[in-house]
């Protein structure tokens, strides 16, 4: 086994634990509102196990970081794409200049 796998097995294996033990302990259903104002009768409730809310935060982070992450990216986004722009206009130069230069070779070249 290798160092890396060694590390995921030593940090993984105890997370998984405490998360099984959350859930495991959390199976009550909690009730959600989304009305701030009206505390006896809300408008908009849900019912959820506590762990399932957890696990529901935790996915809109992971979810929200990427968001953040790829905008974040943009600009080297942005700087690849205009290298490879550059890249492949010197290529077509690079081309057009060896063909020249064999079509020049080919007229300077004496005839017998």
């Amino acid at each position: 086994m290798t160092f890396r796998r060694i590390i995921n097995w030593v940090v993984g294996l105890p997370i998984a634990v405490i998360v099984i033990a959350f859930c495991v302990a959390n199976r009550q259903w909690i009730e959600i509102s989304f009305d701030p104002f009206s505390r006896t009768t809300p408008f908009a409730t849900m019912f959820m196990p506590l762990w399932a809310l957890f696990f529901v935060g935790i996915f809109f982070g992971m979810i929200a970081g990427w968001i953040a992450c790829w905008f974040a990216q943009g600009k080297w986004r942005r700087a690849a794409k205009e290298a490879r722009s550059d890249l492949q206009r010197v290529q077509a130069e690079v081309v057009s200049l060896k063909r020249e230069q064999q079509d020049r070779v080919g007229i300077e070249a004496p005839t017998a």
